[in-house]
This record gives structure tokens, C-alpha cells and sequence, in this order.
């Protein structure tokens, strides 16, 4: 396989389909196979992309916060059986260690919706510290006993931030900095709250919102329901760190060298962590069953052996980065715009890690290819009609025939909008800004495996 021309073939028909506007990177062996940009960096498209421009990392930066506190850990500052109370005596959250903080095996609860009340009730942007806030005023029990099961966290990664800054006397940022991103070669990296402290990112590529139905790109600020896009920019360990493709393959090279972290240290991140009764903590991501260590989903290939990678999605971002540990790859997907077809934008990272795998990708393929061509309409009017259905805060009200065609009259907590419906089978429809299966029976409707009633 000629692994450069089907990566840049695969980006250009992404690209195509509105699936991917953003940067990529593909090496083995130490050598780059592939690497570039495509699309705009801009809410005007007027400024190409560059693949030296630095995109918000989102989730992908847990491995650093994970790595900074490996760093403590070396200089007997911290252990990672330390309890949370250690730390902050006040929180009551008893038995919480830093291993199940970094495993998302603490229970605790969710910080973002709180946070995002209390800024807007204030009128601020707070700084990480109101992690600490939360966990003591919130009130809410843990969703679980520390280690009994695993549930993905931010807000364990937002306290583990917290605690490296405590432990090691200065802020996070400038830790994260001085003791990681420097001594890799870092250049372009560093940790930014764009809103909190209003600083200008130089090549920073814009991250974008395309609200549900919507046509027109939107800066995150700007949508009521993108509001924690604001009001948690000052958190830290969760997200937040801004990078690009060349920096993100300078630190797996220096992981590999072990000029940051030591072998042992990263043996440790790419442990799978065990639940209380010996069974591993597992993340399933797009039908992937993943181990998880510290920072890293871990998985073993039978033929590439040890792959460590993250994903990572915030308002406009989506980002993938993964380490061929055994087989010496890496894989680096960085996008700053919503897609216009999530079928696509699946479609075509599926692809880009078959290439990454030694598999021969299949196409880039949106909806509209997927969906039946001149399908059965005869049963579609007893489809037609008002329904109950939530989840979060999105509505679907009511299924309406327009056209000759089927579409979902949906609403979130600031807006209503129509969704084409594209038919996939029997009573079974995909829309373009949905990942999941829409069906329908004499019960209701079926979404993301949520009910919704006909009424």
C-alpha cells in the first residue's frame, strides 16, 4: 500500500464532504509518511490552514497532566496511593486516590454544569481552583465507591491538575511547560485559557461550531448551548493544552527516547487499571473495546502489539492522536470545525487508522451514499406525527413529511430546527448531524438508545 497517497487521498475526499477541516500527521520508523493541512483556520475563509497552527487538544491532554504527576511521583513528592483528603482535607470524597483519579475510577462528580451556573451567576470566568469548590459545596454523592467501577471523569483530571500545582509549588501551566513541553521540544505548546486571560494564540486555528440544522460556522462564544466553552476555560487538566501535528510527533519521540519520562513511568501509564474485583477498567470508543491506564486508552493488537491512544472533542475541536508503541507509528487527526456529515467525519477516521494498521480503508462515505436509494415511502405516514422524546437538552417534537420526504422537527434549550431524515432500512433513518440510528415502531421512536413515545 502506498500509505502517502492513500492518506492524502482519504483527506481530500473527507475534506469533500465537510468531514474534515484540520491537520494531520502519519510516521513509522522515525520517518514522516505524511503530513499537511487542509481547510481554513478562519470563521471568514480568508487564512489556509497550516500544519504549524495549534488546535485545543481537548482530552488528548490528560496523558500530560498524567505524566506531570509521574514527574512528583519520581521526587517522592506525592504517591500514587495518596488519598484526594491529603491534599484537601475539606472534600468528602473519602478514599479517592490519585491512581483512581488517573484511571476515572474515583466516582466523582461531574464539575461542568455546576461551574458553568456559577460563572454565569457570578459574572467570571473561574480559575482551576473552583475544582476544589465544587467537590466541597456541590453536595453530590459519588456515582460510585472509589474503584468499584469506571466512568470517564474531567473532573479527576481537573483535581489532579489542581494537586500537581499544590504539590509543586507553581502554576500548571509553567509546570506542564518548564518539565514536559521544553524538554521535548515542544515549541508551539503550551497550556492557554483564551477566554479567561483574553490572550492571543498566534496560528491558533479557530475551533467552530455548527449548531443542529444550521448552515453558517459560529464561534463557540457565541451559542448559548457552547456556553461552558467560556465559562470552564480556566480549568486545567482535563484540556486546554494547544499543540500542533509537529509538536505532538516531537513528544512521541521524546517519550521513545526517554528523555522525559522514564521507561518504568511510561510502563506505568500503559498498565490497564483493575477494578476492585480484578477486572480491568474498559472504555469502549466507536465500537473498540480499550483498556485504560493513566491518560491513555491501551489496547493489544495481535499484530502491531502495544497501541496507546486518546481522542479528545470540545466545542469545535476533535482530535486523535495514537502511538504504535511496538511497531514505532504514530497517527495525529487534529480538527477545528464542526462536520457537516458525522457519518462522513466516522467514516474517515476509521479509514485513516486502517491505513495506520496495515488494512486496506474503505471510502469516505457520507449519508447520502449510505442511505436506501428510491426507498419504500408507503409506510412512512404512519411514522408522521408528535413524539416525546429527550435527551439532554435536545427535542425531537415531531416527525413531518415535506417534499416527499421525512425530516425530525428537533429543539435544544435555545432553538428549533428541521433534520432531514435519510433512510438506512425498514423504518430506520440516519440525519447528517447524528451519529446514531433514528427507528421507529408501533412504540415510538429510538435514538442513542433512548425511547421517545408517539403521542
Amino acid at each position: 500500500m502506498d500509505k502517502k497517497a492513500k492518506i492524502e487521498a482519504l483527506v481530500r475526499e473527507a475534506n469533500a464532504q465537510g468531514a474534515f477541516n484540520g491537520a494531520w500527521l502519519y510516521a513509522e520508523n522515525g520517518e514522516i509518511i505524511s503530513k499537511g493541512a487542509v481547510g481554513w483556520s478562519d470563521l471568514e475563509d480568508t487564512i489556509p490552514l497550516r500544519e504549524d497552527m495549534v488546535f485545543d487538544l481537548a482530552s488528548v491532554t490528560k496523558q500530560f497532566t498524567a505524566a506531570a504527576v509521574l514527574l512528583l511521583r519520581r521526587e517522592g513528592l506525592l504517591s500514587l496511593d495518596d488519598e484526594i483528603t491529603k491534599f484537601y482535607p475539606e472534600l468528602p470524597y473519602p478514599g479517592v486516590t490519585l491512581r483512581h483519579l488517573l484511571q476515572h475510577t474515583g466516582g466523582l462528580p461531574d464539575y461542568m454544569d455546576w461551574v458553568d451556573k456559577i460563572a454565569k451567576e457570578e459574572g467570571t470566568i473561574p480559575g482551576n481552583d473552583v475544582i476544589v469548590r465544587f467537590l466541597r459545596d456541590c453536595g453530590e454523592e459519588p456515582s460510585f465507591a472509589p474503584g468499584e467501577q469506571w466512568e470517564y471523569s474531567n473532573t479527576g483530571y481537573c483535581l489532579l491538575a489542581q494537586i500537581v500545582e499544590q504539590v509543586a509549588g507553581r502554576p500548571f501551566e509553567d509546570f506542564l511547560r518548564e518539565r514536559l513541553f521544553e524538554p521535548a521540544g515542544m515549541t508551539a505548546t503550551r497550556v492557554y485559557h483564551r477566554r479567561k486571560d483574553r490572550v492571543t494564540i498566534p496560528n491558533l486555528a479557530w475551533g467552530l461550531s455548527l449548531p443542529l440544522g444550521a448552515e453558517r460556522y459560529a464561534l463557540p462564544d457565541e451559542l448559548p448551548e457552547e456556553s461552558e466553552a467560556v465559562t470552564c476555560d480556566g480549568a486545567n487538566g482535563d484540556g486546554l493544552v494547544h499543540s500542533n501535528v509537529l509538536d505532538l510527533y516531537a513528544w512521541d519521540r521524546a517519550l521513545r527516547a526517554g528523555s522525559v519520562l522514564t521507561k518504568e513511568e511510561q510502563r506505568l501509564m500503559a498498565t490497564p487499571g483493575l477494578l476492585n474485583s480484578g477486572v480491568p477498567a474498559v472504555e469502549e470508543d466507536d465500537g473498540v473495546a480499550y483498556n485504560y491506564g493513566f491518560g491513555w486508552d491501551i489496547l493489544d493488537h495481535p499484530d502491531l502489539g502495544l497501541i496507546l491512544c486518546h481522542s479528545g472533542g470540545w466545542p469545535g475541536y476533535s482530535t486523535w492522536y495514537e502511538r504504535f508503541v511496538d511497531a514505532d507509528r504514530v497517527l495525529i487527526l487534529l480538527r477545528c470545525r464542526d462536520v457537516r456529515d458525522e457519518r462522513a467525519s466516522k467514516s474517515f477516521f476509521r479509514a485513516m487508522k486502517a491505513v495506520a494498521r496495515d488494512e486496506t480503508p474503505e471510502r469516505v462515505r457520507g449519508i447520502e451514499e449510505l442511505a436506501v436509494m428510491d426507498p419504500d415511502r408507503s409506510g412512512w405516514d404512519a411514522i408522521v406525527g408528535k413524539y416525546d422524546y429527550k435527551i439532554g437538552e435536545f427535542r425531537i417534537e415531531e416527525i413531518v413529511r415535506k417534499d416527499g420526504e421525512l425530516y425530525a422537527k428537533a429543539a435544544n434549550s435555545s432553538r428549533g430546527y428541521e433534520l432531514r431524515m435519510y433512510p438506512l432500512g425498514e423504518n430506520i433513518f440516519g440525519i447528517k448531524d447524528l451519529d446514531g440510528d433514528l427507528s421507529f415502531d408501533e412504540n415510538g421512536l429510538s435514538l442513542y438508545g433512548q425511547t421517545g413515545r408517539k403521542l
